[in-house]
Order: structure tokens, then sequence, then C-alpha cells
């Protein structure tokens, strides 16, 4: 028995590493559609509900999926709807989620990278300076370690706030631990029926969910490699350093026009005091980067305000996070070729780094496959709906993204429609995950090229 143990484990850690080395997308695949299978079997049964009946498949199969790939979409009031088993659930969820996805994607990167020549990689580990992750089991256990003692950094922080509010000792410690782990996997579910709304001028339950949707936004390899070198950002990684410095500049623009859009909106900012405005646009700047909490009303914003976020949604955070969306390296590589060719240059540079032709024609197919996948599903919902394109298409971007921000129309979907956003949420999660890391390891190599002919564009 003592020998079998180990055994077992040792196995497992071999299948988990061959298939990580094999197929990587199937690994990724197919754990998330096991998650979501056994999630929805467990919200199906009676005592889920607070009502004590079973929740409809489809609601079930909806709030599975949307917790497991910790998108934030809900078809049933979450604090309200389910009981306690199905709260914690929920929760279990959203942790299994956004480990897995930072796992997942970290497993991805190793499978890449072992395709790269040696020599490459010996000349790629001289310019960065870094450390390699190590094997599969280290990294598991690296990525479970930084979550969780970020969580329990932000929890500590929300639990003396809400005893200040009448709440007894355990449910200040349950409502803590929750909007940590939803905040940081980039969830955005609530465990009461009122939301954040009350706390829409409330700097002390604000900022720590601010701070653990952007830290988590960031993606594991970032905040791995910035903690390593916390004060010397020169020895950054270009994917970090890209990785910050776009975030940054999405939060601020995305903050100042939020602000100027719903300045005078009396449904959202305009009854709100200076500091309280500063706040929620803040909120409302860092949210759509995958967080999906809402301290206004979204469907009272203008929909100058919902276009604005389906840009910043579609984009959405860091590579290897819990954030969902194209992927702001994505668009930082391609602004990065724009103005490479805008100047006439060659090569497409960035903080004395040369980028590859490979990663710009990624960063296209990316881009490309992920806007036709909003634009057929858009065009499903419109037909199964009747509803207007403004709203369909940010609830689509939100699913896609794995936002979670909604303007109000998801509870009342047709269940064709439900079913549909539940098939993008999978994809936006797993999709262009697993369509980057194949793109990046199919890299032919061809002895014979043809002749080169420039054709006209634009």
């Amino acid at each position: 028995m003592a020998r079998g143990g180990p055994g077992v484990a040792w196995r497992a850690r071999e299948i988990v590493d061959r298939s990580a080395r094999q197929s990587p997308a199937r690994l990724a695949l197919g754990v998330f559609a096991l998650v979501i299978a056994i999630v929805t079997v467990a919200l199906s049964a009676p005592w889920a509900t607070a009502s004590g009946e079973r929740a409809p498949f489809v609601d079930a199969l909806f709030t599975a999926a949307s917790a497991s790939t910790v998108t934030g979409l809900v078809v049933v009031p979450t604090g309200e709807y389910w009981s306690m088993w199905g709260l914690i659930v929920i929760l279990v969820a959203i942790q299994i989620g956004g480990l897995g996805v930072m796992t997942l994607a970290s497993l991805l990167g190793m499978a890449v990278s072992r395709r790269i020549g040696l020599t490459q990689r010996l000349l790629v580990s001289s310019e960065t300076k870094e450390t390699r992750l190590g094997e599969v089991g280290s990294l598991i256990r690296t990525v479970i370690i930084t979550s969780v003692v970020l969580e329990l950094v932000i929890a500590i922080v929300l639990f003396p706030r809400f005893l200040m509010f009448d709440e007894n000792l355990g449910d200040a410690a349950w409502h803590s631990i929750f909007y940590a782990i939803s905040a940081f996997n980039s969830a955005g579910f609530v465990p009461t029926p009122y939301g954040l709304e009350p706390f829409v001028s409330d700097w002390w339950v604000l900022m720590p969910i601010i701070v653990g949707v952007f830290i988590g936004s960031l993606g594991f390899p970032v905040i791995l490699n910035v903690a390593r070198h916390l004060r010397e950002p020169r020895r950054w990684s270009l994917h970090s350093k890209l990785t910050v410095t776009t975030s940054v500049a999405l939060v601020v623009a995305g903050s100042i026009l939020v602000a100027a859009f719903e300045w005078t909106n009396p449904g959202t900012f305009k009854p709100l005091g200076p500091s309280a405005t500063a706040l929620a646009s803040l909120f409302a700047g860092v949210m759509p980067r995958s967080g999906g909490f809402s301290t206004v009303d979204v469907g009272e914003m203008h929909e100058g305000t919902w276009l604005l976020m389906d840009a910043l949604m579609f984009v959405g955070g860091g590579s290897a996070s819990t954030a969902g969306g194209i992927k702001v390296t994505t668009l930082a590589v391609m602004l990065l070729a724009i103005i490479a060719e805008g100047r006439g240059d060659k090569d497409v540079e960035a903080f004395g780094r040369r980028i590859p032709r490979e990663a710009l024609q990624v960063a296209i197919a990316v881009s490309l496959v992920s806007a036709t996948l909003v634009l057929v599903s858009s065009l499903l919902l419109l037909a199964m709906t009747g509803l207007t394109l403004d709203k369909v298409l940010f609830e689509v971007i939100s699913a896609f993204a794995t936002c979670g921000l909604s303007t109000g129309i998801t509870a009342d979907l047709p269940d064709g429609a439900k079913y549909v956003l539940t098939v993008l949420m999978f994809i936006g999660r797993t999709g262009t995950m697993t369509l980057a890391a194949a793109l990046a390891l199919r890299n032919r190599r061809r002895v014979i090229r043809l002749p080169e002919e420039r054709p006209i564009i634009g």
C-alpha cells in the first residue's frame, strides 16, 4: 500500500505530462468539458437551489459553463436562486476554472517552447534571463500557491469592512472569500442579491476587487516575472512589458472615456459625487478586462459606452490569465506592426527587442477567427431573439471574452440563445488559447519557396 500511492501519482503525472506534450489542445478542451459536466450535475440536484426544486437543465448547464469558464453571465440571480450548496459549487467551479486557465495556458506555452530549437531557446534564455518553469507538477503547484496567496490577501482586506456592515462573523468571512476568489479569477459572480451597487462609493470594498481583477488579468507568467524583478523593470521579459503597459493604457483610457460618456447620465454617474464618480469610472474601466462586476446598471448606460466596452471586452486581458478576449499582447503586436509599417521599418520592435513575423501572423489569425466567431454568434442571436444589435453584440462579446457584463437580457433569452452563449463561453475560454498554440506549433520547414510577389493592399 505504501508503494501503491506514489506509483499511482507518478503514473497520473506521466499521463498529464505526456498529454501536455503530445496534444495540449485536446487536453485543454477535455479538462474544461469534464469540469462543466461535473458542475452541471452538481447544480442539477434539488438541494442546489434555494427553493428545493431542480433547476432546468439549460440553466444548470449555463451557470456551470459560466462559472467554469470564469465568465459571470447569469440566467438566474445567483444570491437568491441558489442555496448555500449551489453557491459553494459555483465558487469551487470558479476556482478550478481560474486555476485551469492559467495552468493549461502555461502548459500550452511549454508545449510550444519545447518545439523551438535548442539554439533559439538558449538565445531567448540569455536575452530574458528567465528561469524555466519546470515540469508540469512544479508548474501546477506554483500556480496554485500564487493564486491562493493573492486571494487570501484580498479576502483579509475585505473581511473587516464587511464586519462593519453589521454582518456576523460567518457571513463576513463567506462574502470576503467569495469576492476574493471571484475577483482574482475575473469571474464576476456575486453572492448577494444586491451585488456591488450599494458599494458604488466605497473605496475599501471596491479597490481590493479592482486590484484583484487587474492582477488576475495580467496572467501567471507576468505575475511571476514581475514578482521576481519587482524593483528592476528593465529585467522584465518583453511579454511582461507589453502586457503591463498595454493593460495600464487600456484601463486609463477606458476609465476616462466611460466617465466622459456617463458623466451626465441620470441612470448611472450623474447622481454620484466627485469621489464616487472617480471610483465608478475606474471600476468601469477595469471590469471590461474580463472582471464582469458592476456598481451601476449597465443597461442604463449610453450606447456609446456599450460600444466602448465591446472593444475593451474583445481585447480582454493577458495571455495565460483568467481573463478572456484576444489578449492585450495580440493588440499590442498588431499596433506595433502598424507603427512599423507607417515608419517604413522592416522589423517590428519594442523595448529593444525584435518581434518575429510569426507572432504577428498568429495575432492576425486569432483576431480574425475571434471576430468571425462574434459575427456568426450575433447573427444567430438576432435571428432567435429579435433584440437590437447593440444589446446582442454586447452580450455575445461578453460571453466570448468571458467577461460577464450584461445589459440585462441574459435571463430573458430563449433556450436556444442560452445554448449558443454556453458554447460561445466554452470556445471563448479554450478556443483562442488552443488556436494560438496550434498555430505556433505548426512550423513547417520548406526546402523550396515560391517566388515573391506583392499584391496591392488598401
